[in-house]
């Protein structure tokens, strides 16, 4: 499997702008190893770092064949369509990269490896992120006696920084001095983080007791960061309550797009007031006393889609409407939220 020595090139083609490049765009953040291309025809020829919310320097290039001439060992599918089913079309680079001798890092429901498994060398591999590595036991509750601080990104919508969040803040945490901890819950942190648990591929029996397992074994941990997913507002979202239960949030941290009035996918379900959906996740986090009283601490406003100037207001507006810390953590840091949590 993936070991720090292998150079990556990350499949965006279309998508390096997009919602949809949001595995890529992560891995590219936070992935320690080497990345030495990103494909992406669109914008060939062009550097990551040309684009306002990437550090990383890497070229963008228009085919396999030049990601390969620049050492590429890996290849990660970088694109999350809705639902992570793998589309016909990109059988033709997968096997292409197979045959090239590349390893392939699929975070997509549809599972690679047995489809490949006679068509691999000694030397390459498929990692197949959203394969469960346990079944854990029905979840009870048991992370409620836990002394720490664990801390779950909740959203407004799918795609919204949830995992962002979490990793800027962890990385604060540790600058810090504190005794911090990231769990990752989808296949993004555990890409880059290299464990985790793929939350979405459990039985909905086992979500929870998956969820709470994990983070029992962070226990001697002071803040422990459980990576979101989904909204409780998308109808397609089933995350949320597993991982409120079983880690037995005590902060929540609530993420939203600045550029989002309706969720991405469901045009016609408008976003509530800021203030009714912390009520929601505060309500449910604590249902009616017998679990932490979570609060909602801060809010993590993605600004990506807008300028400086509508990106200051958008984060003084909210701060005023809501009455807790606004800030964005890619383009001003994570210290307002770090601190409120302190």
């Amino acid at each position: 499997m993936l070991r720090e020595h292998h150079k990556v090139a990350i499949y965006l083609e279309g998508h390096f702008s997009t919602d949809y490049g949001k595995m890529g765009i992560g891995v590219l953040r936070y992935l320690p190893n080497s990345i030495v291309a990103v494909i992406d025809s669109d914008n060939d020829g062009k550097n990551t770092n040309e684009f306002n919310s990437i550090k990383r320097s890497v070229p963008i290039v228009s085919n396999l064949d030049l990601a390969i001439s620049n050492g590429a060992e890996v290849l990660v599918l970088g694109i999350a369509p809705s639902g992570g089913k793998i589309p016909k079309s990109w059988f033709l680079i997968i096997d292409e990269a197979i045959a090239k001798n590349l390893s392939i890092i699929n975070g997509l429901h549809d599972l690679l490896s047995l489809k490949y498994k006679n068509k691999l060398t000694d030397n390459q591999w498929i990692w197949d992120v959203r394969i469960p590595q346990f079944i854990p036991e029905i979840a009870s509750g048991k992370a409620a006696k836990l002394n720490n601080k664990r801390i779950l990104c909740v959203g407004t919508d799918m795609a919204v920084g949830k995992m962002t969040t979490s990793l800027e803040i962890h990385k604060w945490a540790i600058e810090n001095k504190i005794k911090s901890s990231f769990i990752a819950t989808g296949q993004i942190g555990i890409t880059v983080t290299g464990n985790g648990i793929p939350l979405d591929a459990y039985k909905v029996d086992h979500a929870c007791g998956a969820v709470e397992k994990i983070v029992l074994e962070k226990s001697n941990d002071d803040w422990v960061f459980i990576e979101g997913q989904g909204s409780l507002l998308n109808p397609g979202s089933t995350a949320s309550l597993p991982l409120l239960r079983g880690s037995c949030a005590t902060h929540m941290i609530l993420c939203h797009r600045a550029d989002f009035l309706a969720l991405r996918d469901y045009k016609h379900i408008i976003i509530p007031d800021l203030n009714e959906v912390i009520k929601l996740y505060e309500s449910l986090a604590s249902a009616c006393g017998i679990y932490p009283k979570a609060k909602v601490i801060g809010i993590s406003l993605n600004t990506f889609k807008l300028d400086s100037f509508e990106a200051k207001k958008a984060v003084d507006s909210l701060e005023s409407l809501t009455n807790l810390p606004v800030t964005d953590v890619i383009r001003y840091g994570p210290e307002k939220l770090g601190l409120a949590i302190n």
